[in-house]
């Protein structure tokens, strides 16, 4: 798709590496990196297509480079498909700047799907990834729930905000609100549910789409955001994606989580061929799961999955 394609180009053209198969649509892909190259960088999906996929596929490598980078990034920064701005700036970067880069993102302009149009830009600080390890997640400092929207009625927003605060019945009143963008920034309208603790900041969302009841949207989010606080993980299902690559990078280090998801395994099992680092998963008396990041073997191109045991290990 578009955002993939952007996301290869901009891979390829921050190292100056070689690809063959760069085109929408295209089924295979060859790619042969180059030296990474800090600077200033302007890459644009086109579409409504994911900034932050683009942004993730080339954080880390600017995040090790041997000077400081600027990037801006056209597309979307609120869709279905990946994960929103605010996931980003509040949950993600958050763990990375504490590996030891300095990764500052700004929106600049929402873009919601289909229409697109959203910018951020983001300014990278690099140096050593360092291992860290994610295990308690601290105290309950706040919860908020938020429905920004924009080009729809006002009406579609209240109805959204009221079936969330009956979904979340316990949390307090005032700490749910309403934003409304220009009219051009849509349409779209997203619910952000978001729980901060000392160590780590959860954010779940949920989109309106057209034939989708508030009251789904609502007690879906409402429910995702639940079990997480039910439970004793650090890291939720989508943190726990992408924690793993750094994480690797670094060396080593370890977080909890919830039940993986297949996307987890995924990403572990990809991130092990590539690294040669195993990442083993073992699921703790307390319930939660603990994924950790071991030492490189002697072979990275060697494949260390065992497919029939997924759920045990991944090494």
């Amino acid at each position: 798709m578009r955002q993939h394609l952007t996301a290869v180009t901009a891979a390829r053209t921050i190292c100056g590496g070689h690809c063959e198969g760069l085109a929408v649509g295209s089924t295979e892909l060859a790619f042969e990196p180059g030296m990474i190259t800090p600077g200033e960088y302007h890459f644009a999906v086109g579409t409504a297509g994911s900034t932050a996929l683009v942004l993730q596929t080339v954080l880390l490598p600017l995040a090790m480079a041997s000077g400081p980078s600027r990037l801006i990034l056209d597309g979307g920064t609120h869709n279905m498909m990946a994960p929103p701005f605010d996931f980003i700036s509040r949950t993600f970067l958050p763990q990375i700047n504490r590996m030891g880069p300095r990764v500052e993102a700004r929106l600049l302009r929402h873009g919601f799907y289909p229409r697109g149009g959203g910018r951020i830009e983001v300014d990278i600080q690099p140096a050593a990834l360092t291992p860290i390890d994610c295990i308690q997640r601290g105290q309950l400092l706040a919860r908020s729930a938020r429905v920004i929207y924009a080009g729809l009625p006002a009406n579609v927003a209240e109805r959204l905000l009221m079936a969330t605060r009956e979904s979340l019945a316990q949390w307090p009143e005032d700490s749910t609100t309403v934003e409304q963008l220009p009219a051009d920034r849509g349409p779209g309208v997203i619910l952000l549910l978001e729980a901060a603790f000392e160590n780590v900041t959860e954010v779940v969302s949920g989109f309106g789409q057209r034939g989708a009841r508030s009251e789904q949207l609502a007690a879906k989010s409402a429910a995702r955001m639940t079990g997480y606080l039910a439970s004793d993980a650090f890291a939720g299902p989508y943190l726990a994606d992408q924690l793993i690559l750094p994480l690797s990078l670094a060396g080593g280090g370890s977080f909890t989580t919830v039940k993986p998801s297949q996307h987890t395994l995924t990403a572990a099992d990809i991130t092990a061929r590539f690294t040669g680092r195993p990442v083993i998963v073992e699921q703790l008396p307390t319930g939660v799961h603990l994924v950790s990041i071991g030492q490189s073997r002697s072979c990275a191109n060697e494949s260390f999955v065992n497919a029939a045991d997924h759920s045990r290990l991944i090494a």
